[in-house]
């Protein structure tokens, strides 16, 4: 709630950081000492030694996180210019022998870039630019990852229908099996990526869609709790980056859906509700793409595997006949 009443005070966000911390919640803690750096600098701090205890802290939150994560690893790869699909094979490549436990899916996301503690220089020049790479435990996890961050509205869900209402039971296995795995990557991903170059709202909609969540499972503190977030990100956002007059509607028509939501009032016309339900119809059709061509997938293959039965019967009919020819006798052949 401080950070919503004056995001530009960079000690809100470094004492946000603090409490994520002692939550064990450490790529969040480790989110907000980045914001409390880049505010610093922004808003006229000039002693180094601040700034330089901010990324010291910064950097054992990242440290702390990679440490405690065991579902998948990541990889931080320095880059200049635009990169192409070829060094991004050659990126995965190199994920794959240095982390090979973490090979059943490998995401390297080319949207934006990630910044380091180490290199983050705000007052001065441009920081050095890094491509994340992720590597996976579990394969279906990361395809769910790389969809839901190549799209404007972070939405995802294992969900059959955007349009049926699920039970609650059906609600908690869907937050226990994805749903609960998905936001922990999220969050670790923007411990490192300051703004966004798809939507400037997107960490702020990442919160509200989590809240949602919580919401039906009837987790009211903890929603309360998420939306608050969502409306600190939301009110930060202006800080770190331009802001287009769309996006800026967008962050306003955002911020009163989440404070109607604390308060009590529901109103179907929101925006919220609209971006959910574009974004939940937007994953089920991704996913019954996925379904289609697996099918697909699976029929051609299971032609071609009658083919080469039918080829191999052939093959050994045609063998057994000579096999025959050579053992008759002159005498039978010529009668």
């Amino acid at each position: 709630r401080s950070i919503i009443l004056n995001p530009a005070y960079f000690r809100n966000h470094l004492r946000q950081a603090a409490a994520f911390r002692r939550l064990e919640r450490y790529s969040e803690a480790a989110r907000s000492a980045m914001i409390a750096d880049y505010i610093y600098w922004l808003t006229g701090g000039t002693e180094q030694r601040i700034s330089k205890l901010i990324k010291l802290y910064w950097q054992a939150m990242i440290e702390e996180a990679i440490t405690r994560e065991k579902s998948f690893s990541v990889m931080y790869t320095p880059f200049a210019t635009e990169v192409k699909a070829d060094k991004i094979n050659k990126i995965k490549d190199v994920f794959a022998k240095k982390h090979p436990a973490y090979v059943e899916h490998i995401y390297t996301n080319p949207h934006g870039f990630h910044v380091l503690p180490q290199t983050a220089a705000w007052p001065s020049l441009p920081p050095q630019k890094y491509l994340l790479t992720l590597g996976f435990r579990n394969k279906r996890i990361g395809k769910v990852l790389e969809r839901w961050s190549n799209r404007k509205l972070p939405i995802f869900s294992d969900w059959k229908s955007p349009f049926r209402p699920l039970a609650e039971e059906e609600i908690k296995r869907y937050w226990d099996n994805t749903g609960k795995k998905i936001v922990q990557v999220m969050n670790f991903i923007r411990s490192t990526k300051l703004t966004d170059n798809l939507c400037a709202c997107s960490c702020g909609i990442e919160k509200l869609h989590y809240a949602s969540i919580l919401g039906r499972l009837q987790r009211v503190e903890e929603q309360s709790q998420v939306i608050n977030q969502a409306m600190a990100e939301l009110a930060t956002v202006p800080y770190l980056q331009d802001v287009s007059q769309h996006d800026a509607e967008l962050l306003q028509l955002l911020m009163a859906d989440a404070m109607d939501t604390l308060e009590g009032r529901s109103d179907n016309r929101r925006v919220w509700n609209k971006i959910q339900k574009a974004g939940l119809t937007e994953d089920y059709l991704d996913q019954a793409e996925d379904s289609y061509l697996k099918k697909k997938r699976l029929r051609i293959a299971g032609t071609e595997n009658k083919k080469m039965k039918r080829t191999q019967s052939t093959q050994q009919h045609y063998s057994l006949g000579n096999m025959k020819l050579s053992l008759t006798s002159p005498k039978d052949t010529a009668t």
